[in-house]
């Protein structure tokens, strides 16, 4: 069978609205034959065809399954780092709480154990993680996990905290709001 219809048939097997992010390593069951080369084509050539879709490098999108579109980033942001220890933090707990008044659009913000780093997701937007060397046994009980989006999230009191240590803007929480959290 040809490589193409052997990646088509794999994806539509595997996919689902649960499981849409595919990284290449996930892929290359498909066609353990093919050389690294070969296959880094194949993927090429899959996101041209629409087959795939590219979230970022490292991880792609298979469009022909409904998938919640507003948790694309988040389910990216789990995948990417699933090796480390993540929480969602910053503006974008505190925006969900409605401590800071400004949503910030097609922005994700983690803390991370791994390397502080932006990834552009191109018109998905980016994911921002910011290295913490907190342990998760330190911060355990003010974490809760977020089934939708599939990663940890900080409490409102500790996104407070992350914001401080970060040295990030606070000109835009509103603190009567925030006192109401903590």
């Amino acid at each position: 069978m040809q490589p193409m219809k052997e990646l088509a048939r794999l994806l539509e097997h595997l996919a689902s609205a649960e499981q849409y992010l595919f990284s290449p390593d996930d892929l290359r069951s498909a066609l353990p034959e093919a050389s690294p080369g070969a296959f880094k084509a194949l993927l090429c050539r899959a996101e041209k065809a629409g087959l795939l879709r590219r979230v970022c490098r490292g991880i792609y999108l298979y469009p022909r399954v409904a998938y919640p579109a507003g948790l694309v980033l988040f389910h990216a942001a789990a995948k990417l780092r699933a090796d480390a220890f993540n929480y969602l933090s910053l503006e974008t707990v505190l925006s969900d709480a409605g401590v800071i008044s400004q949503i910030p659009l097609n922005w994700v913000t983690l803390m991370s154990s791994g390397r502080s780093h932006i990834v552009d997701c191109g018109d998905f937007g980016h994911i921002e993680y910011i290295h913490s060397k907190r342990r998760s046994a330190n911060v355990a009980d003010r974490l809760n996990y977020d089934q939708d989006c599939r990663l940890w999230r900080a409490s409102v009191s500790l996104a407070l905290l992350d914001m401080k240590l970060t040295r990030r803007s606070m000109d835009l929480i509103d603190w009567e709001v925030a006192d109401e959290h903590v």
